[in-house]
């Protein structure tokens, strides 16, 4: 008698493009993203990961959710890409090591892996919110890009969807909320999307 079994479907292959928030500075007055909450939001990040079949990760190099999804992409041998809005030297100073963290090391060492691969995009722009627009829209391109392309050269399953990944409190701040921008504008692309929360006040 031949026993019967059940198929197993594995999910597609997936292009990450992510977006979150950065981690707290001392006091603040909202919590969004508090130190006592990187552990858990690690964990998440790469049990996402590898649930999703992720071979690509798009996004840029902040203190908190970027650098944390860098990390986990780095360590999984996965394929990254950076896109800063301006020179590395600046958003180093003004986005990574101005807050609680050991984020400089990390930024170092994700920057040079993806180096390696010339996957580190510097749009030479001015500091500001409409900088941060900038990144969003990039990011949402190359990891669209990248899918399309199949990755080519690495090996990996053709055809690989592209995901939209936010890692926040799930709580707009307001018109110039770089990540609820990136929501929507993800949500224009008709991408899919997941979200991990990093406030344990999160809805």
């Amino acid at each position: 008698m031949v026993e019967a079994r059940e198929r197993t479907i594995e999910p597609q292959a997936s292009v990450i493009a992510l977006a979150g928030r950065r981690i707290d500075p001392p006091r603040a007055r909202v919590p969004r993203f508090p130190v006592s909450c990187i552990e858990p939001v690690r964990f998440a990040i790469r049990q996402l990961l590898e649930a999703e079949r992720a071979k690509a990760l798009v996004c840029s190099a902040a203190c908190g959710a970027d650098l944390l999804a860098l990390d986990a992409a780095t360590q999984l041998g996965m394929r990254t890409r950076i896109i800063l809005p301006f020179s590395e030297a600046l958003f180093r100073q003004t986005s990574v090591t101005d807050r609680p963290g050991n984020w400089g090391e990390i930024f170092d060492s994700v920057v040079a892996q993806a180096q390696l691969r010339d996957d580190v995009i510097d749009l030479e722009l001015a500091p500001g919110s409409a900088a941060y627009r900038a990144v969003n829209l990039r990011i949402i391109k190359e990891a669209i890009q990248l899918a399309q392309g199949g990755l080519s050269g690495d090996r990996v399953a053709p055809n690989p969807r592209t995901l939209a990944v936010l890692v926040w409190d799930g709580r707009s701040r307001g018109d110039d909320d770089a990540t609820e921008g990136f929501r929507r504008l993800a949500a224009q692309a008709g991408l899919a999307s997941r979200e991990i929360r990093t406030s344990p006040h999160a809805r």
